[in-house]
């Protein structure tokens, strides 16, 4: 099963501690190695994005910046065999983030990405 965590927190305003980035590269590499970890990237902020929504039948497309508090601002994709181990691997993720960035804030999403195995074929 494949699972997507978005890493919502307000943009730093101070520079990544090296500790933290190397607990990152090291759980990385550790979730690589594993097979449960697909990809990861960090997404620039919202003002260089844009936001389509149907609403009433009209489309619209609004340029960012938008106005939430906090932003999504990585994420990551797993493949796994229970949602309780995309919740491990995301939870030692924000646990690094609370550990060695004081006052750093922010939040992770878990989203299971639909495979074929969720709409099966009518025998």
């Amino acid at each position: 099963m494949r699972y997507l965590a978005l890493l919502r927190a307000k943009q730093p305003t101070t520079p990544v501690p090296p500790e933290l980035m190397a607990a990152i590269a090291k759980l990385g590499e550790e979730a690589t190695t594993s097979g449960s970890l697909l990809d990861t990237g960090g997404l620039a902020p919202s003002a260089a994005g844009a936001r389509v929504t149907v609403a009433g039948g009209d489309l619209t497309v609004t340029d960012g910046p938008f106005a939430e508090a906090k932003e999504v601002i990585s994420y990551a994709l797993y493949e796994v065999r229970a949602k309780e181990e995309v919740v491990e691997w995301t939870s030692r993720f924000m646990k690094a983030h609370r550990d060695l960035w004081p006052g750093w804030e922010g939040d992770a999403d878990i989203l299971k990405v639909f495979g074929p195995e969720d709409f099966p074929f009518p025998e």
